[in-house]
Formats: C-alpha cells, sequence, structure tokens
C-alpha cells in the first residue's frame, strides 16, 4: 500500500512539472518588454514591432541597430542572419509562428520574420510581432533588399 501511494505522489509530481513548463512554453512570447519597440526601415517605410520579455530577444536587442538585406525562405518568411547565435537561456522547446512574428530558429542561427502562419517548429523562438499588421510591406519586398533595426525612440 505505501508504493502504491509513492507512485501516486511521483505521478503528482511529475504532472504538475509537465504543466509548469507548458505555462511557461505558452507565457513566454506574451510578456512584452516594457517601452521596448523595435524600428524597421525599408527605405521610406518604415514599421514598429512589439518585442517579448525573454533571453534571446534581449540578446538580439544587444545586436541593434543592425542593417542586412533580407532573403525570402520558403515563401513564407523573411531571414537574416545577425552576426552571432542568440542566447536561447529558458527558451521553449518550439512554436508556432503567426503571421507577423519575428522569430529566431536556433538550429540555424537566423531570425525569421514570418508574412504566413506557419506550424511548430522545435528551435523556433518569438522575439516580437509587428504591429498594426503592416507586413505585407514586408512581404512585398523583392530581391535582396537592405532593412535597418534599430530601437525605436
Amino acid at each position: 500500500m505505501k508504493s502504491l501511494s509513492f507512485i501516486s505522489l511521483l505521478c503528482i509530481i511529475s504532472f504538475t512539472a509537465c504543466t509548469q513548463n507548458k505555462d511557461k512554453q505558452t507565457t513566454h512570447k506574451q510578456e512584452i518588454l516594457q517601452n521596448m519597440k523595435l524600428k524597421i526601415k525599408i527605405g521610406e517605410v518604415e514599421l514598429t514591432a512589439t518585442m517579448y520579455d525573454n533571453p534571446t530577444t534581449k540578446d538580439f536587442i544587444s545586436m541593434l541597430p543592425i542593417s542586412t538585406p533580407l532573403k525570402d525562405y520558403a515563401s513564407n518568411e523573411k531571414i537574416f542572419y545577425p552576426e552571432r547565435k542568440l542566447s536561447t537561456a529558458d527558451a521553449p522547446s518550439g512554436y508556432e509562428a503567426a503571421k507577423g512574428d519575428i522569430t529566431y530558429y536556433a538550429p540555424w542561427g537566423d531570425i525569421a520574420i514570418f508574412y504566413k502562419d506557419f506550424s511548430y517548429a522545435g528551435g523556433l523562438i518569438s522575439l516580437g510581432k509587428i504591429d498594426d499588421n503592416r507586413i505585407e510591406q514586408l512581404k512585398t519586398l523583392s530581391g535582396d533588399k537592405e532593412v535597418t533595426f534599430e530601437l525605436a525612440d
């Protein structure tokens, strides 16, 4: 009887740990960095994005400003490779990207801005989201157009 109680206790502890981990993954992207807006300049067009409060986003912000060409990838995102890989501390195991999401794909080390919804991908970390659903401005970029990322005033 004691072993049955012990096994029950272990099951409860395991379930609680799994639930807390799931909650951590769910809320990871939703905590907004206070007063932290990203400005994305494409020629004369300026977009803003709300950035999320996590170690990967903070590491990305530490590298700003960045001017780089964006490349289209898989007809659903624009990507670039920062000068170094970003921190993945406390990151969830993956993320399901939506239109307008700014993400970091840890396995390859690239920043991806999705202009279409995407399925769950292991190693994908949410950094922020384009404001006002203006992602169409980014989607229509052709070629390797130079884009500047910097903190908004």
